[in-house]
């Protein structure tokens, strides 16, 4: 009999200790000491599993280590098990480890009714923390899945891949996103998805479905449904293919969100982002990107820019105001749409000017017929028949879509228009082709001039000017003078323009003042120190705040007399910006500098202010010296220009002198100064020194 119990006594020891799941036999659920209760067993995988030793468990009781909220069930079913009123009970419930981390388990304990046995219960638990949370997060998931879906700006779906889009499962969305009940779509009952798809999308959205799951790819797409009421909505469908093992489709899931909210902002924005504000038409940005577009097409027709230069809508604001001009803008807008057709659009660059996009047309008769229509229409515009407008025309070349040419180059025609007629109109030619390459290559030598310093494209000559009562050369005016290799020699009036255009007649002018100052010294010190030298000032340059302190470096650094150099300012400019620019004078004549006024009689608004200017002399134009020698001597009145200026205290110069009979009539008239070809052309440094020596 002991050999039999040793056996089974084995067995239960293996079978105790190696069971998957924790085993405890009378573990009392409050604190004992280990000697207290001899007869408390616990496997090792309970001690694994609550992370406690046997003895620790034993000292502390099953209580202290069940979780707070699972204690008072679990004590409620132990002692109804104590009292005999139950078997045995089962539950899940929550151990604390010594770590602070919880466990879950199944727990089932039931008594032990043994005669004269040492136990009075098992239990037995078995780890489930794992499959508690994957419930928990399944749980989680479908509670997110139900609050998404009812809160989804539309409705979640899963349908058959069929071109009614039949469908298996709608969320409840579906009523207010379609205003149609979820159980009307199902199976296509009352109507199928595809009668909600607005008609041109139907099989747009077909095509590209096909395309997507041929690929595998996840489906994304906008397009308008028709609701219940009749109302257009834009949704975005966001969706996938679901595959059989075979690779087959066998339904299509997704979602179909509302988004005519936000479409109608978008739309909102491209239209902002389209059209001229003040007008509603289409505006330069438009214009670019149909341009590009149509650059792609590669169709043979033929195609043009016309654009309409306004610029003289500026001078209706300064007199009218801005307002005013606006609501002129406005109205010539509205007549010139009515010229718009399926081959003909209107767009606005600016207030002032307008394009036509042409297509289509014959020939260029057929654009000038155009231009005349643009006319009409302007001239039905109060204000806007007297000041006419410009129109420059480029033709576009089918190589050649280059946008920034073709937009700059329709200016260049419009600017380039002949002034005969207050409207008139320029096509884009060779001829104007070759005049802006040659524009190009002036500011290319002129950027070349000012980035090294040791270029001489510019350089200096010196006309003479004579005292014609004394008969002595009394000074020169410095010529600035461009010359390169690839240019040859390019006119002031030419390339002195460009220079103000690209902002280099500062530099530029800086460094003629220079060299002048230089040449200064060197007359100096050869021993003509009451020869003055004049330059030519742009307003540009005049108008800098540091201009008179740049020019004071310049004096100080070549160690001249201030008294030999002359500041000519031609007389428009002053006008323009009187009050400023007499100001600056005054600063330049305390400076010992000569001024003169340049040009003097073109700008005739100054005659009643030219006791005011701040000047020394005054240069009569060349325009009144060559109407000495017409027969009618009444139309003469140099004499006169040079009498008034004599009674405000200034001398006067006389330019473009070229012979004795212009000579004889200036001496006559008591003129001071005189300067021309009648005296002599334009010299070098070494030609002027020679001058001086022989006069």
């Amino acid at each position: 009999m002991s050999s039999d119990l040793d056996i089974q006594n084995t067995i239960y020891d293996t079978i105790f200790e190696q069971v998957p799941f924790g085993i405890a036999v009378s573990y009392n659920c409050y604190p004992m000491k280990v000697s207290e209760n001899k007869n408390a067993s616990i496997n090792a995988m309970y001690e694994k599993i609550t992370g406690r030793k046997r003895e620790e468990m034993i000292k502390l009781g099953w209580a202290a280590i069940t979780h707070p909220d699972d204690l008072q069930e679990n004590l409620d079913k132990y002692n109804q098990l104590q009292e005999g009123k139950i078997d045995s009970y089962s539950m899940q419930k929550r151990f604390i480890r010594p770590d602070g981390s919880i466990v879950w388990v199944d727990m089932t304990v039931a008594r032990l009714n043994f005669e004269g046995s040492r136990y009075n219960h098992i239990s037995i638990v078995q780890d489930i923390t794992e499959r508690k949370q994957m419930e928990d997060a399944l749980i989680e998931s479908e509670r997110s899945k139900a609050v998404l879906l009812s809160n989804l700006p539309g409705m979640a779906y899963r349908c058959n891949y069929d071109r009614d889009w039949t469908m298996q499962f709608v969320s409840e969305g579906c009523y207010e996103l379609t205003g149609y009940k979820s159980d009307s779509l199902i199976n296509n009952r009352d109507l199928s998805f595809n009668d909600l798809i607005a008609p041109e999308y139907q099989d747009i959205l077909w095509n590209v479905w096909k395309k997507t799951l041929s690929k595998k790819k996840p489906f994304k797409y906008e397009y308008e449904i028709i609701s219940a009421t009749g109302q257009r909505k834009w949704v975005l469908e966001l969706g996938q293919g679901i595959y059989d093992e075979q690779g087959t489709v066998v339904a299509l899931e997704g979602i179909i969100i509302d988004i005519s909210e936000r479409k109608e902002h978008e739309n909102k924005l491209k239209y902002i982002s389209e059209h001229y504000e003040l007008t509603g038409l289409y505006n330069q940005r438009y214009f670019e990107e149909l341009l590009v577009k149509e650059s792609k097409l590669k169709r043979c027709d033929k195609k043009a820019i016309i654009l309409i230069n306004l610029k003289k809508i500026n001078s209706v604001s300064l007199t009218y105001g801005y307002n005013f001009s606006r609501r002129l803008i406005v109205e010539l807008a509205e007549k010139l749409n009515m010229l718009n057709n399926n081959n003909i659009i209107l767009f606005q660059i600016s207030l002032d000017r307008f394009a036509f996009y042409i297509k289509k047309y014959k020939n260029e008769f057929e654009l000038i017929e155009f231009c005349s229509k643009i006319f009409c229409k302007i001239k039905e515009v109060q204000i806007l028949n007297n000041l006419g407008c410009r129109i420059g025309i480029y033709e576009i070349e089918e190589d050649n879509w280059d946008l920034e040419s073709i937009i700059k180059n329709v200016s260049v025609a419009a600017d380039s228009v002949n002034n005969k007629s207050i409207f008139n109109y320029c096509f884009y030619n060779d001829e104007l082709k070759a005049k802006v390459t040659r524009e190009n290559d002036i500011r290319d030598e002129l950027f070349k001039e000012i980035t090294d310093d040791n270029s001489k494209t510019i350089y200096l000559q010196y006309q003479p000017i004579l005292n014609i009562k004394t008969g002595k050369i009394s000074g020169f005016e410095a010529l600035a003078r461009f010359k390169s290799q690839k240019l040859g020699l390019v006119q002031p009036s030419e390339f002195i323009p460009i220079a103000e255009e690209m902002q280099l007649i500062v530099p530029i002018g800086l460094r003629v003042i220079n060299e002048a100052c230089k040449f200064i010294k060197k007359l100096e010190t050869a021993g003509f120190d009451n020869i003055n030298i004049s330059v030519n000032v742009s307003v540009i340059e005049l108008l800098r705040d540091e201009f008179i302190d740049a020019l004071k470096t310049l004096i100080k650094n070549a160690e001249i007399n201030a008294k030999n150099l002359g500041i000519e300012v031609t007389e428009s400019i002053i006008m323009d910006n009187f009050e400023i620019i007499n100001e600056k004078l005054y600063k330049l004549r305390e400076m010992g500098i000569e001024v003169s006024i340049d040009d003097f009689g073109t700008g005739y608004s100054s005659l009643s202010r030219e006791s005011e200017l701040n000047v020394c002399n005054l240069k009569i134009d060349k325009y009144f010296i060559d109407k000495i020698n017409e027969q009618n001597s009444d139309k003469i009145i140099a004499g006169d220009i040079i009498s008034m200026a004599h009674k405000q205290g200034h001398f006067v110069v006389a330019e473009g002198v070229e012979n004795k009979e212009q000579y004889e009539y200036l001496l006559k008239n008591n003129c001071d100064f005189i300067q021309g070809y009648y005296i002599g052309k334009p010299l070098d440094e070494k030609g002027v020194i020679n001058l001086l020596n022989n006069n």
